[in-house]
């Protein structure tokens, strides 16, 4: 699954320049050329990551931002401003609305990137393309490739992501709302027994290595992924 890029530029070198580099880089691009667009863009298909112009026709990058920030749905999406305002107090103005990150342009593309990758290792490591590993248990999302001690182990594609986000989120708690929300996406509505329907799949595959046990259930609050079996019971 690769990660979701959405460039909010009315100007469309730019928007081209940057579909061009993020192509390069391995992420998937969506383009929006004013707030509006925008809006109906993330809710249809979440981003990972917003890249925002401060100056749009019609509402501000800086209004967007503060609306995305203060919807429940929307706010935990990080944002990157990108704008041709250099001062300081505009860049305090731009984090000040709820931006994580601020490149003034004219921008590196190779510097770009890598603000991009930095800001998602911090805010969202499940959505980078970074191979994670536990003891002999490792995930590579590049090659969508699960292994333990080197042998393969085959798994779908919502277990895949199910492991991916519990690698990237060890040793705590989540509610199978919580769950869903963050491994299938705040505008799908499915039962969260499917949650468990994906553990039990999970297991399994983990099953023939004995790594089904970092898999865990927290009775009356959810599931955990770790590799201490003491303090919490499983099933």
């Amino acid at each position: 699954m690769m990660t979701k890029i959405m460039i909010v530029e009315d100007e469309p070198a730019i928007r081209q320049l940057v579909q061009h580099t993020l192509d390069n880089a391995g992420f998937e691009v969506l383009q929006a050329v004013d707030a509006e667009q925008a809006r109906l863009l993330i809710h249809r298909s979440p981003p990972d990551l917003v890249l925002m112009d401060w100056m749009l026709p019609g509402a501000s990058g800086i209004e967007l931002t503060r609306d995305l920030k203060s919807d429940k749905i929307t706010r935990d999406i990080p944002v990157i401003m990108l704008t041709a305002r250099g001062d300081e107090d505009d860049k305090v103005r731009g984090l000040d609305s709820g931006a994580e990150d601020y490149i003034s342009k004219p921008f590196s593309p190779k510097e770009m990137v890598a603000r991009i990758r930095a800001l998602l290792r911090r805010v969202s490591p499940h959505a980078t393309e970074e191979a994670v590993k536990l003891g002999e248990l490792k995930l590579d999302p590049s090659s969508h490739r699960v292994s333990y001690n080197g042998t393969t182990i085959g798994m779908g594609p919502t277990e895949f992501r199910l492991l991916h986000f519990f690698m990237t989120h060890q040793d705590r708690v989540y509610s199978r709302t919580r769950l869903l929300d963050q491994v299938w996406g705040t505008n799908v509505y499915i039962e969260e027994r499917t949650v468990d329907v994906h553990i039990r799949r999970l297991r399994k595959a983990l099953e023939p290595f004995g790594a089904q046990r970092l898999v865990q259930t927290v009775r009356g609050a959810g599931y955990r992924f770790s590799a201490d079996l003491e303090s919490h019971a499983q099933n």
